[in-house]
């Protein structure tokens, strides 16, 4: 079941970690103690220690809340309802990992002539819902947000993350309009070093308080996972914010566009049905076995509906509550930004195209001197995509003060 558990470890641990993983873990753990020396924060100290996938295997709704403890879920649906006292008085309620695959599927024909390697997905796609290893009920709690910012990402990613946080993820109240921002995460992959992993980013968390993890392992096919269980969440403890960003942790956005761009809609009353990014119509599934985005016929044989590229797009909560209600009802399709577009087909909407988010670039050529020109990053909404150092520098320049852009950039 490589694509949705991790694998229980059987006997000793390795002797010995790999000496890459260990200067890995040493550079992060530095970095971590530097923010958090130089006025960042310990904003939720825990009480308890690392605790894995085990836990929720034996210890039936054991889950870590932003504090850190541990709590029973009769105590956990008290702080909750305390802590959102303004969204649905609920908790999440997916506390123990048991889900086996559905092997009435092995007995039909298409699943027989179906690549292996869609073999785990399809056998466990009706596993929707997962334990929640960090949580943060209280996100929402403190008032009204205006935007969320939230971010998909991987634990091993952590310099993506911090350079988010300084640029365009990072929360503050822009004309009274507060942003909050979070990172969505599953756990690590079989073969790596879960447990030190798990200890790192569960630092980090200390530091910011803003990650949500999931326990289902950080796949390729498990992002749609990724967007059931944030839908879920968001329902849960979030209902009450405006308008939701969902990007990927390696673009650019500027925030101050994309605020711009909110504004619009609400002014033309438009914001009920708001879901736009860079559209993609006409799409067909790709047949070429050694493309990332591989769909056999056995699994899907029609054209796509119209969807966005996953580097990021803006949508309204009033759209996000109708999306969650419909996603519960459609088989889960191992690539997230069409199963996204199913849901908006299955509500007879189609996601609105808007030439500011460049989900592929600038330009498609990389090499194009286009994609790291600032004046076009400064006149546009979402590009796709650039390293953290990438980020930190784009963001610098083009906040800059002293760059002048001869007239509006067009592309």
């Amino acid at each position: 079941m490589d694509h949705l558990f991790r694998r229980k470890r059987v006997g000793l641990l390795k002797p010995l970690l790999s000496l890459s993983l260990v200067f890995a873990s040493f550079l992060m753990i530095h970095k971590l103690k530097l923010a958090e020396k130089d006025g960042v924060g310990v904003k939720h100290a825990r009480e308890t220690g690392w605790c894995g996938s085990e836990c929720f295997s034996f210890k039936k709704g054991v889950v870590k809340n932003s504090l850190g403890s541990s709590e029973s879920p009769a105590l956990s649906n008290v702080l909750d309802a305390h802590r959102v006292s303004n969204v649905t008085p609920a908790s999440w309620d997916a506390q123990v990992l048991n889900c086996s695959e559905d092997a009435s599927v092995r007995t039909q024909d298409w699943f027989r002539r179906l690549d292996p390697r869609f073999h785990q997905f399809v056998l466990h796609r009706h596993c929707r819902y997962f334990p929640m290893l960090i949580n943060h009920p209280e996100k929402c709690a403190d008032g009204e947000v205006h935007l969320l910012m939230v971010v998909k990402s991987v634990i091993e990613q952590h310099d993506r993350r911090e350079a988010v946080r300084k640029t365009w993820g990072k929360e503050h109240t822009v004309d009274g309009k507060k942003i909050k921002t979070l990172f969505l995460l599953g756990s690590p992959t079989t073969g790596k070093d879960t447990k030190n992993l798990q200890k790192l980013i569960e630092y980090e968390d200390r530091i910011y308080g803003d990650i949500l993890q999931w326990d289902f392992m950080d796949t390729f096919f498990n992002l749609t996972l990724k967007e059931v269980n944030f839908l879920k969440w968001f329902d849960i403890y979030c209902s009450g914010v405006q308008f939701i960003f969902k990007g990927d942790d390696d673009v650019f956005v500027n925030t101050r566009n994309l605020l711009e761009l909110i504004g619009f809609k609400v002014d033309e009353r438009k914001e009920a049905d708001l879901f736009v990014g860079d559209t993609i119509s006409k799409a067909i599934p790709i047949r070429n076995r050694q493309s990332k985005y591989y769909i056999p016929k056995e699994l899907y044989d029609k054209p796509y509906p119209p969807y966005v590229g996953g580097g990021g797009f803006l949508m309204s909560s009033q759209l996000a509550r109708r999306l969650f209600v419909v996603s519960e009802d459609l088989e889960l399709y191992p690539i997230d930004d069409v199963f996204l577009g199913m849901c908006l087909q299955k509500l007879h909407l189609a996601p609105e195209l808007h030439p500011g988010f460049r989900t592929f670039g600038i330009t498609r050529r990389r090499v194009s001197p286009m994609n790291s020109e600032p004046c076009f990053y400064k006149n546009l909404i979402v590009v796709h995509k650039l390293s953290a150092q990438e980020l930190l520098r784009m963001w610098s320049v083009v906040h800059n003060a002293e760059l002048i852009c001869a007239q509006k950039t067009s592309i």
